[in-house]
């Protein structure tokens, strides 16, 4: 969840908050030096973190050190570049580094990234040279992965060796894959060339976006520094639309390649650019071109996209017959469609035979909502609980549903009061989430609209991946008794808020005009009802499906420096009473009798299985022979897999709750809990 109305201290920064997300972005900037604004960056940001974030603690020399440690693991986490010289001539400044940037001296950052450059440069020459020498792949040795096994190599020799097995490594991987080995070398000579071209093009703002995000990092996992850039791609993720021609990029052998055309954009409307197609350089309407070649994607994406109405000229150089041409495209407004709720009637005798039932499926993807659209009155801003809605509308107008999935997996969150919306559709007016302030005041928010959208059967999906936002809704239904989860064991459990403040300058007259980025910072914790905080713990499903995402290091409370779960008091609700600790108990025990007798299922705990045996490795053998003897009972049948995978995926990506045999079991449940209740109600009369 990032965004919220400011607790009292904090209204004053953030009043405007979103006003500036729509002008400050495309400002001109200052005619001033780079570290000066850096500077009023840096004091401005300790100054707010000092004063806002939730812990009230202060950026002191304890704070100091735990930020040299985190911007030097954050710049070389698997020790393969930095010596132990270099982490010592750092540790000389390891209690300086917060009275520096509290009178705005960033340069520590500046050059540490500069000696991990230096040092960079340095390795991928040297990995250069290893790719074409013969290694011996029947060599008894092995390579260590856990970097926490590793301490930074004390001279030049140890970390040749380090870099020898590095590239041996990669190159048996690549072998393992059925790789010729001329062309896995030129794989590799491409992809250490490429990752040497990409952190060069790093600019200076993205330096100082990594530097004071890993000194917010030391207070929670969610706070962060946002250069104007990544401040423009979170309105953008929140307003599901941009200005630009409306294609999808990427990056492929230092070359920009159009990887889709967005229906309904201009390249769509133009017809002339097309999905492989190579963008070589990007001119403005009158302006010179410049050339994208080798050129970091991000870049390239800031040349093309621009204020709707005005021209940009791209030189393609096309797949077909490699013609180069020119194209004059008019920026445009971009839906982006594909990250907006969705819905489905999915008649479940055509999957699940001998059942029957009409479930409709939203997928939910993200709570989004175009603060600037409602502030201005537009009449369609976009919002997720608009568009919720309007799917439940839908499925009345096409006949009904004897059920609703809503589908939240991978759902990391968003706009709270679009959380708090989404929750009133399905509940009749009552709290919906409860928020503590810094001071510990305790604010209770309620739907506030009498009666519920939808009153029937509601199943809600979730995985480890379900944060913030996703949590208070799927809370909210469990307390209420409202339906029942399904998925991982848990949610991620992420129970703080945050608020965008814009980065102020206007006590520095001189820098009136420039943008110096935004702070999302975490202000407040939200509760559960219950009265529980979903924080670390998250929100327990009622049945647990195997899924390996479920047994990764994924969560809040394997994040540094997480805040610890909390509880405050119950607010008074009026649970529905549409689950049952007997309802469970029916619904659990019918569907692992399915899982259990299930191919697929099996297969997924196989793979659970082995994930689980390698997850504490810290070696891997280098011997050819012993890799691929761990990788023969599994070959046949993962080819295949990848196979049927591969040719499903175009359709299955694009498809809401395409058909497999996760999604056929929510289904099942579902139609269990639609008989279930039936049972019950035909017995209460």
């Amino acid at each position: 969840m990032k965004l919220n109305p400011p607790s009292k201290a904090a209204s004053a920064l953030s009043l405007c908050m979103f006003l500036l997300l729509g002008t400050a972005i495309f400002a001109q900037q200052a005619n001033v030096s780079d570290s000066a604004s850096d500077s009023v960056t840096a004091k401005r940001v300790c100054a707010m973190v000092s004063r806002f974030h939730i812990s009230g603690k202060p950026i002191n020399d304890e704070v100091s050190q735990k930020l040299m440690r985190r911007f030097i693991k954050q710049l070389d986490p698997q020790k393969l570049y930095f010596y132990k010289s270099d982490i010592a001539s750092f540790e000389a400044e390891k209690n300086q580094l917060d009275d520096k940037l509290a009178v705005g001296d960033v340069k520590f950052a500046y050059d540490a990234f500069d000696l991990y450059l230096k040092r960079l440069q340095e390795r991928m020459d040297y990995a250069q040279q290893l790719v074409d020498v013969d290694h011996d792949f029947t060599v008894d040795e092995s390579i260590v992965v856990d970097a926490k096994e590793l301490d930074f190599a004390k001279d030049q020799s140890e970390m040749n060796e380090r870099w020898r097995k590095r590239v041996k490594f990669d190159l048996l991987n690549l072998i393992l894959e059925d790789t010729e080995l001329a062309k896995a070398r030129e794989q590799l000579h491409k992809r250490y060339r490429n990752n040497l071209r990409t952190m060069a093009q790093t600019d200076n703002p993205e330096k100082l976006e990594m530097y004071l995000s890993a000194l917010t990092h030391c207070f929670d996992p969610h706070s962060s520094y946002m250069s104007p850039q990544t401040l423009e791609d979170f309105r953008i993720s929140m307003e599901l639309s941009l200005d630009g021609i409306g294609a999808a990029l990427r990056s492929e052998d230092g070359y920009t390649v159009v990887a889709e055309i967005v229906p309904g954009g201009a390249a769509d409307a133009d017809g002339r650019l097309k999905a492989g197609d190579k963008i070589i350089a990007v001119a403005q309407e009158d302006g010179d071109f410049v050339d994208v070649v080798e050129m970091k994607l991000s870049k390239v994406v800031r040349y093309i996209r621009g204020k709707r109405g005005t021209i940009v000229q791209l030189r393609v150089k096309k797949e077909k017959n490699s013609a180069v041409e020119i194209y004059k495209l008019t920026r445009k407004k971009i839906e982006l469609s594909t990250s907006e709720v969705k819905g489905k009637i999915i008649e479940t005798g055509e999957r699940l035979p001998g059942k029957t039932g009409r479930i409709g499926v939203i997928s939910i993807p993200s709570f989004y909502r175009d603060f600037r659209g409602a502030q201005r009155g537009d009449e369609n801003f976009k919002s997720t609980a608009r568009d919720v809605r309007k799917v439940l509308y839908d499925f009345r107008d096409q006949g009904g549903v004897d059920g609703i999935v809503i589908d939240l997996r991978f759902n990391g969150g968003g706009a709270l009061s679009e959380a708090i919306e989404v929750s009133g559709l399905f509940v009749d007016e009552g709290p919906v989430v409860q928020v503590k302030q810094p001071d510990g005041e305790r604010k209770i928010h309620s739907d506030v609209e009498p009666g519920a959208v939808y009153t029937g059967p509601l199943v809600v999906v979730c995985n480890r991946l379900s944060a913030s936002a996703s949590e208070i809704f799927a809370g909210m239904i469990k307390d209420y008794k409202r339906g029942i989860i399904i998925g991982d064991t848990t949610t991620h459990g992420k129970g703080t808020v945050q608020n965008v403040m814009p980065v102020s300058n206007q006590m520095f007259s001189f820098l009136r005009g420039q943008d110096l980025g935004a702070l999302k910072l975490t202000i407040n914790q939200f509760y559960r009802v219950n009265g529980d905080s979903t924080q670390n713990r998250g929100v327990r499903s009622d049945i647990v499906l195997p899924s390996l995402i479920d047994n990764m290091d994924l969560g809040e409370s394997f994040l540094d420096d997480a805040m610890e779960f909390d509880k405050t008091e119950v607010a008074q609700f009026a649970p529905v009473g549409m689950v049952s600790q007997q309802i469970l108990k029916r619904l659990q025990q019918s569907s692992t009798q399915r899982v259990v007798a299930d191919k697929e299922f099996k297969e997924t705990q196989e793979e659970i299985n082995k994930y689980l045996k390698k997850k504490n490795q810290k070696t891997i053998s280098l011997v050819e022979a012993e890799r691929r003897k761990e990788l023969s009972n599994d070959k046949e049948k993962e080819d295949k897999k990848k196979e049927e995978e591969d040719k499903k995926k175009a359709e299955a990506d694009k498809e809401i709750f395409k058909k497999d045999y996760y999604n056929d079991e929510i289904l099942n449940i579902t139609v269990d809990y639609l008989n279930v209740l039936k049972n019950m109600n035909t017995v209460q009369r």
